[in-house]
C-alpha cells in the first residue's frame, strides 16, 4: 500500500511565506528556506513552493529563491507560479524542483500540460485548481475553477477541468478549495471525491485543515493520496509528526519519523 503524504506548503510573495484565508488577507509567516529545512527535519514527505504574486503580476517564478530552498531539503519539491512556457518550466526543474505546478497559463492554453509533459515527463506535470463552490444555484453542487491567485472566475466546471487537464497529461492534481482555505473548517471531501472518483492520478488535498482528524478524513472520505497544509504547521499548532502518528492511528499508511523539536 503507498504511504499517504503529508506536505507543508510555502505561499510565496516578495522573498517571503505568507498565509491567509481564502487567498486575502495575507500575513507573514516566516522564510521560505528557513520553513523548508524545518520541515524537511521534521518528516515532511514533499515541499510545494507557490509563488502566488507571479501569475497576477505577469512575471516569471523568482529562480534563486527556489534554488536557495532546494539546497535546503533533501525531499521532492513542487515548484509554482509564473510558468507559461516549456523552457520556463525547463528553467524551474534546473533550479532544483522535481515536479511544476501549473495553473494559470495552463487554463489559458491547455496544450502546455501536453507540452510539458511531453519534455519531462507527466510524473513531473502537477495541475494545480484553484476551486469555489458555486452559490444560488439548483440542482447537484458545483465547483468553478478560479485563476490568478484566486481572483478571477473562469466558469470552467473543476471536475471536467480535473478530467481534461490528466488526459492531457497532468501527473498529479493540487485541488485546492478556496472557501474552506485557511478557515480551520476541514478540507471539502466532498469535492475531493467528486475528483478522485474520475481521475486515475494522485490527488492532493489542500485548504482548511485544523487539526490532524481532517487529514484522516481527506483520505478516506475524500480520497486523497497526500493532504497539503500551510497555517497549523507554520504557527506550530500542530507539528507533521502529530499529523501521521494520527493517520497511523486510523489504519493508513504513511512514513513515520522520529519526533523532533517543532
Amino acid at each position: 500500500m503507498l504511504s499517504r503524504r503529508v506536505i507543508p506548503c510555502l505561499d510565496v510573495t516578495a522573498g517571503r511565506v505568507v498565509k491567509g484565508t481564502r487567498f486575502v488577507d495575507l500575513v507573514d509567516a516566516g522564510d521560505p528556506v528557513e520553513l523548508a529545512a524545518r520541515y524537511g527535519a521534521q518528516g515532511a514527505d514533499e515541499i510545494v513552493y507557490l509563488d502566488i504574486s507571479a501569475a497576477p503580476e505577469g512575471r516569471a517564478t523568482l529562480l534563486d529563491l527556489v534554488e536557495r530552498t532546494a539546497r535546503t531539503v533533501f525531499i521532492p519539491l513542487t515548484v509554482g507560479g509564473g510558468v507559461r512556457a516549456v523552457h520556463e518550466m525547463r528553467d524551474v526543474l534546473r533550479a532544483g524542483a522535481d515536479k511544476v505546478a501549473l495553473n494559470t497559463a495552463a487554463v489559458a492554453d491547455p496544450t502546455l500540460i501536453r507540452r510539458c509533459a511531453a519534455r519531462f515527463g507527466r510524473q513531473a506535470v502537477v495541475v494545480a485548481i484553484d476551486a469555489a463552490r458555486e452559490t444560488g444555484t439548483s440542482g447537484p453542487v458545483r465547483w468553478t475553477v478560479h485563476v490568478r491567485g484566486g481572483r478571477d472566475r473562469t466558469g470552467l466546471d473543476v471536475i471536467s477541468w480535473a478530467e481534461r487537464a490528466v488526459e492531457l497529461g497532468a501527473g498529479e492534481l493540487l485541488v485546492t478549495s478556496i472557501d474552506r482555505d485557511g478557515t480551520g473548517s476541514g478540507f471539502d471531501t466532498e469535492l475531493l471525491r467528486a475528483i478522485t472518483e474520475r481521475v486515475s492520478v494522485p490527488v492532493i488535498a489542500s485548504g482548511g485543515a485544523a487539526g490532524p482528524a481532517d487529514f484522516v478524513a481527506a483520505v478516506r472520505d475524500g480520497g486523497a493520496d497526500a493532504v497539503l497544509a500551510a497555517s497549523i504547521f507554520h504557527q506550530r499548532i500542530y507539528s507533521i509528526a502529530e499529523v501521521k502518528a494520527a493517520m497511523a492511528g486510523a489504519g493508513l499508511a504513511v512514513r513515520l519519523t522520529p519526533r523532533v523539536a517543532a
